[in-house]
């Protein structure tokens, strides 16, 4: 995690800045990216988090497109 921003349930905070993360305080129902790394805080943010893992998803199939 370190160097790495990210979300979690509350109670996990300690465990992301000890991991050396950084913690998105943010909505439990927003979510988080950091590069390839989406986090949420916890199921009400299904919809946040989905949408941001498939622009990460279609980010790097645009990546693989263009590379061949």
């Amino acid at each position: 995690m370190k160097g790495r921003t990210c979300s979690a349930y509350p109670a996990c905070r300690p465990e992301v800045e000890l991991a050396g993360g950084i913690y998105a305080d943010i909505s439990i129902s927003d979510a988080v990216s950091d590069g390839n790394l989406v986090t949420a805080p916890a199921w009400p943010a299904h919809p946040s988090w989905l949408r941001q893992f498939m622009a990460v998803l279609d980010a790097a199939s645009m990546r693989e497109t263009n590379a061949a």
